[in-house]
């Protein structure tokens, strides 16, 4: 079957504008308006409180990303496979927002996120299957587009508008929620996937008894599978560094470092500083790994970055370690998104099932952000608020180590 391609010049602008319309909004709930949010409903268990939504909401990340993944890869629409559950995730995320905005006490609040989780994985795993549209020549600078200027606008950009709402985290969540629908749809219209009524598909004339061998077969096993299985587990680490300082940053600005009024301007200095070197790996990693045909090294050793980073926030824990951190993860997570998704895509061991593997694979961008809150919130009970940048250190380092041990990729 010929694999269908869309110029650059329309999917670039799409994968841009798409990632940062469904992550900005989500980081900026996540990491700002569903801690105040719970501090405000129930503010002595606001640290557990955190860590029980994150663990509900990896559950059901994880289920409903396979599923949008697996449904997408079998769609046949008029509008391509992809576009119509992205649409329709970022539809229902913003619904799912606005009803969080209303919640009255937990239980509420908890209904919200969770279908909130659902839908953002209807987004997520259809539109990084956008990267295999690319042409063969200009796939490094496709995913760069994906993950160093897109997700580089989404994990920092918004974050410096949305510590505006910090005090008003209620409309924030209307806001953002609107904004995700509005800048994803915009980005699917831009990107105008092509019909696929007439794709054909294997076995359409007959449905086949489903066997335990082919419930085994949905995951290959390790032969066939290791150097996907190996990147999977390098994004899980290396997302746990990354998110268990994020994932807990008003709490390290107010609780840790004692920011006090100072606060809203250290989150926004961070996001600003990660935000330009994000963006300036975004248009320089892509377009130099296309030329230099480089792709493992800068993912595996951009971790190195972020374990400096942490470590400077729990040595200076002052303005300079502020900077030191915004500084070195922006140059590390700059190259890590950039490139990243290019090199699972290099490593899927099925490839008539682009959306379904590298939809898992993306659980990263949202499973993490469940993990390491609990991993974070379990070390803090035990030995206090430093212990989560050793935290961040150890596993950066283990998710370059395990992605510079793939093989089928030689550098």
């Amino acid at each position: 079957m010929k694999k269908t391609t869309i110029p650059l010049i329309r999917l670039i602008p799409g994968l841009i504008i798409g990632p940062a319309s469904w992550l900005g909004p989500y980081i900026v709930m996540n990491s700002l308006f569903l801690p105040a949010m719970l501090q405000h409903l129930d503010a002595p268990h606001k640290v557990e409180l955190v860590a029980f939504f994150s663990t509900c909401g990896m559950i059901v990340a994880a289920l409903s990303n396979m599923i949008a993944g697996a449904l997408s890869d079998k769609t046949k629409s008029r509008f391509g496979k992809r576009a119509p559950w992205i649409v329709g995730g970022a539809f229902v995320f913003m619904l799912a927002m606005i009803g969080a905005s209303l919640s009255p006490n937990i239980p509420t609040l908890l209904a919200a996120w969770m279908v909130g989780q659902a839908a953002l994985n209807f987004i997520v795993a259809p539109m990084v299957a956008w990267l295999d549209f690319a042409p063969k020549d200009g796939q490094a600078t496709a995913s760069s587009a994906y993950g160093g200027l897109g997700m580089a606008l989404g994990n920092n950009g918004f974050n410096v508008v949305g510590a505006l709402f910090l005090s008003q985290f209620r409309l924030g969540f209307v806001i953002f929620g609107i904004f995700a629908f509005i800048g994803t749809l915009i980005a699917v219209l831009i990107v105008h996937e092509p019909a696929n009524l007439d794709e054909e598909t294997q076995h359409t004339a007959t449905k086949p008894k489903l066997t335990w061998k082919d419930a085994k077969s949905i995951f290959p096993g390790w032969s066939v599978g290791r150097d996907y299985y190996l990147a999977l587990m390098g994004k899980l680490f290396q997302g746990v560094g990354n998110f268990a300082v994020t994932g807990y940053i008003l709490y390290i600005m107010t609780d840790f470092l004692h920011r006090g009024s100072q606060t809203q301007s250290s989150i926004q200095l961070i996001n600003v500083i990660m935000l330009v070197f994000g963006v300036l790996m975004g248009f320089v990693a892509g377009p130099a790994a296309d030329k230099l045909k480089v792709l493992k090294w800068p993912v595996g050793f951009s971790t190195i970055f972020l374990a400096f980073g942490a470590l400077a926030l729990l040595l200076f824990r002052n303005e300079t370690g502020i900077i030191i951190y915004a500084f070195a993860a922006g140059i590390g997570m700059g190259l890590w998104n950039s490139l990243d998704n290019l090199l699972n895509l290099e490593v899927i061991p099925d490839p008539d099932r682009v959306a379904f593997f590298l939809g898992v694979y993306n659980l990263g961008n949202t499973i993490t952000q469940a993990i390491a809150p609990v991993i974070a919130a379990a070390v803090i009970s035990v030995f206090g608020f430093s212990a989560i940048f050793i935290v961040s250190f150890v596993f950066s380092l283990v998710g370059g180590i395990l992605m510079l041990s793939i093989k089928s990729v030689k550098r």
